[in-house]
């Protein structure tokens, strides 16, 4: 058996050594391959977690050794059979000196048995788990300066390359499987997880979190959740003077009125307070009406996109538009105002409340107009948003099934719900108070038992 090992090692090394330093000459090898073994595992990690965004911008930075990784990221597939021929070439390899050397020592089973569990632990430390947790680490630096080596690589193993590159894709085809490795990408819920690690972390500050986060909802919100309902608008009849109109837009400080024939139903525009003044104070006209001073407005669908909303009156020069539900009746106005408030949040007037205001870290007093996915947020609950309803007061009406009293009080999920203020028929404000952790985790152990 020991005539067996060294027969092996000798042929490994090109039967050019003397017996005596066989040995040494195997251990060197081993090192050696060990290296490659973790060259070629941190070069896939280094190389595939790295995102195509920083690729671009590191190219663009003319940072050495980008381009580099660029060439290679173009065809992902050969990349990655390159990586594995090189690997497993150089694990086998190992292997296969090791069972020389213990074959010099002992039997062959041993020399078996030790090769196998022996070069298994010390590949899995020193050629995969400790490589690869570098390159973790240090992706964007490691993969700068692999690639050179691995484009290398490719060269020097171009036939096992391109061979095994075919038989892959033979055999993807054959099972139905793709050809091309699929290119890293993140999803929008990956982005907000990474926000909320970032919030986690220090990172990134709570406001900036709330931020970032209605920036992603900015796209899925509808002109009805932002628009100012038709029984707040403050509008002025077409048949009304002009000192009416200004009285008007002073006394509910609002710079814009929108001018309506008959009821709110038929806006036929809007008039703004700066043209009216400027025109009373300095202007040559005596004309009491408000017609001359009509400026054109939009008429939008309740379920309209803000994006497309805020590009539409971009467009047109619009700064306030009416929105109407499916019969044509007046269902609120929507101003610019409204659409930047759905990303920067609310922009309070001096003599308004919070809309959320947080009394401590179980209980909020919210407005009833306010988004039932911003209470959410706020209190990381998961009050459910009904087709019917999109505010905390519609939730608390539905939920009630009828018209409430102030000082009533509504459970949810362990969400107590207690309507403080209400104007006539409406729910206007509302304190929610989420579960104390405590008092759900012992409910659970309850029902658990």
């Amino acid at each position: 058996m020991t005539g067996f090992g060294t027969t092996l090692v000798g042929a490994i090394t090109g039967g050019l050594l003397p017996s005596g330093l066989v040995a040494p000459a195997g251990i060197g090898a081993l090192l050696v391959l060990l290296v490659l073994s973790g060259f070629f595992s941190s070069a896939e990690i280094a190389m595939f977690s790295l995102a195509q965004h920083r690729i671009e911008a590191l190219v663009e930075d003319g940072t050495p050794g980008a381009e580099t990784v660029q060439t290679l990221k173009d065809d992902p597939h050969r990349l990655l059979v390159t990586i594995l021929v090189g690997n497993n070439l150089v694990n086998i390899a190992m292997s296969s000196i090791a069972t020389g050397l213990f074959g010099m020592y002992m039997s062959q089973g041993q020399a078996v048995l030790a090769a196998t569990f022996g070069v298994t632990a010390v590949v899995l430390l020193f050629g995969e788990s400790a490589p690869k947790s570098y390159a973790i680490e240090n992706t964007e630096s490691w993969a700068l300066s692999v690639a050179r080596p691995l484009q290398l690589s490719k060269y020097a193993l171009f036939p096992l390359v391109i061979t095994f590159d075919w038989l892959t894709r033979v055999v993807n085809r054959l099972t139905g499987g793709g050809t091309a490795v699929e290119e890293s990408y993140v999803t929008r819920e990956e982005l907000r997880n990474l926000i909320r690690t970032g919030e986690n972390e220090g990172i990134i500050e709570a406001d900036e979190r709330e931020m970032l986060q209605r920036v992603f909802r900015f796209t899925d919100t509808i002109a009805k959740e932002v628009m100012t309902p038709r029984l707040d608008v403050t509008a002025v009849a077409r048949g009304a003077t002009v000192d009416e109109a200004v009285a008007k837009c002073v006394e509910s400080g609002h710079t814009r009125l929108p001018v309506y024939d008959g009821d709110l139903d038929t806006v036929v525009g809007v008039v703004t307070l700066g043209d009216l003044v400027r025109d009373r104070q300095y202007g040559e006209t005596e004309d009491e009406t408000l017609e001359m001073y009509l400026e054109e407005t939009l008429h939008v669908p309740e379920s309209k996109q803000i994006d497309d909303l805020f590009r539409e009156m971009r467009q047109q020069r619009v700064e306030q538009v009416v929105v109407i539900d499916e019969f044509g009746t007046t269902e609120g106005i929507v101003t610019t105002e409204d659409i930047v408030e759905a990303i920067v949040g609310e922009i309070l007037e001096t003599q308004e409340d919070e809309p959320i205001e947080v009394v401590d870290d179980r209980t909020v007093r919210v407005n009833g107009e306010v988004n039932v996915e911003d209470v959410n947020d706020a209190l990381e609950i998961d009050l459910p948003e009904g087709e019917e309803f999109e505010t905390i007061a519609g939730f608390v009406f539905n939920l009630a099934g009828r018209l409430v009293e102030p000082g009533e009080t509504f459970a949810y999920d362990g969400v107590d719900l207690t309507v403080e203020t209400v104007d006539t028929t409406r729910i206007k404000r509302v304190r929610i108070v989420e579960p104390d952790p405590s008092t759900a985790d012992d409910a659970g152990a309850s029902a658990a038992s």
